[in-house]
């Protein structure tokens, strides 16, 4: 590690400081296969690029491209979304196959995956993962007049 020397007002120039080294550039990591993640729901769409592990490589939101309100629930603002992650992954990571997993109910839904035709991206399976209640909360008191 290479030290710098340092001068006081005194002009004495004896303390030495460490300079940092320079740190490795991280090595470009190739996933030719992953998976994306759209939540849709009423009010926002979070779209997610993960390797086969779950790992995440890309994510993107409706809020985070700039849409506020009642707008980030619209298919436009999921589609814009969409496009900026599938960008992303593809330029980084070489993307070109992917599983699709859909939870929610939002507009977004349709709109996030018609984006990886025009991306050419291969999609392999397309699944909805959104939660069905089973049981559900407990019912409401009988009302007594």
């Amino acid at each position: 590690m290479a030290e710098a020397t340092i001068s006081n007002k005194s002009g004495n120039s004896t303390t030495k400081a460490p300079v940092k080294a320079a740190t490795k550039k991280k090595a470009k990591r190739s996933v030719p296969q992953g998976q994306m993640h759209v939540m849709a729901t009423f009010n926002n769409t979070i779209i997610t690029f993960s390797d086969n592990n779950g790992g995440v490589l890309a994510s993107s939101s409706a809020g985070a491209c700039g849409f506020r309100g009642s707008k980030k629930g619209t298919a436009y603002a999921a589609q814009v979304a969409a496009e900026r992650v599938v960008q992303a992954a593809k330029q980084q990571f070489g993307t070109s196959k992917v599983d699709v997993f859909i939870k929610g109910v939002g507009l977004g839904r349709d709109a996030a995956v018609r984006v990886l035709a025009g991306a050419d991206i291969a999609v392999d399976s397309i699944k909805d993962v959104t939660g069905v209640p089973h049981g559900g909360v407990r019912p409401k008191k009988a009302r007594r007049v």
